[in-house]
């Protein structure tokens, strides 16, 4: 038996692995390196890493609902995430 799973969805779920390999592989070579300061460079990295995989998911999994989801619904979402990324870096 056959599954289907929807091309939206697949990408969704392998760019979460993608990312989640990337973290681990971050801690790995902090582990590795021993270095405060190499440390927190690679932290500093994976902070620009975090925003753009939670926009482009999003822009996945919206596009993959287009036909499901209204205009206003979008809008809200988008919103919702523009205000995460705004109050992390705000004072």
């Amino acid at each position: 038996m056959a599954i289907l799973i929807e091309k939206a969805l697949l990408l969704m779920i392998i760019l979460r692995l993608l990312s989640g390999s990337i973290e681990v592989s971050a801690a790995l070579l902090m582990f590795k390196l021993n270095d405060l300061e190499k440390a927190l460079y690679i932290n500093s990295l994976l902070a620009l890493v975090g925003p753009v995989v939670l926009i482009v998911t999003t822009g996945i999994g919206l596009y993959g609902l287009t036909e499901k989801i209204s205009l206003t619904r979008i809008i809200c979402l988008f919103s919702g995430i523009f205000l995460i990324l705004f109050s992390l870096k705000a004072k």
